[in-house]
């Protein structure tokens, strides 16, 4: 019997154990800075834009900024072989990479 009540103890002391590391460790992950996602780092540059704007111009600012899909890499080379024309050598070269980082 005295054997039984040991081991019932250290099987209470093992589960409640175990039980406060899983509390401490998910509350450790939920303290846990997280990345911001890209919706909120467009919200961020968008709410930078938009400046000292008020009211409705705001809102219709936001909106049109938020809503607006930013232009991939390949849409703007496209777009930049396209602006460059005939350009050759050197100023092909300094025109695409300005258009580019635009």
């Amino acid at each position: 019997m005295h054997l039984i009540k040991q081991a019932t103890i250290a099987f209470a002391s093992l589960a409640l154990c175990t039980g406060l590391a899983q509390a401490a460790s998910a509350t450790a992950a939920a303290s846990a800075p997280k990345a911001a996602t890209a919706q909120q780092t467009k919200m961020g540059e968008c709410n930078k834009e938009a400046g000292d704007k008020k009211g409705d111009e705001r809102k219709a600012f936001m909106k049109t900024c938020l809503s607006a899909k930013k232009e991939t890499q390949q849409s703007k080379m496209k777009t930049c072989n396209k602006d460059a024309g005939d350009k050759k050598g050197a100023e092909r070269k300094k025109f695409m990479s300005e258009c580019l980082k635009a």
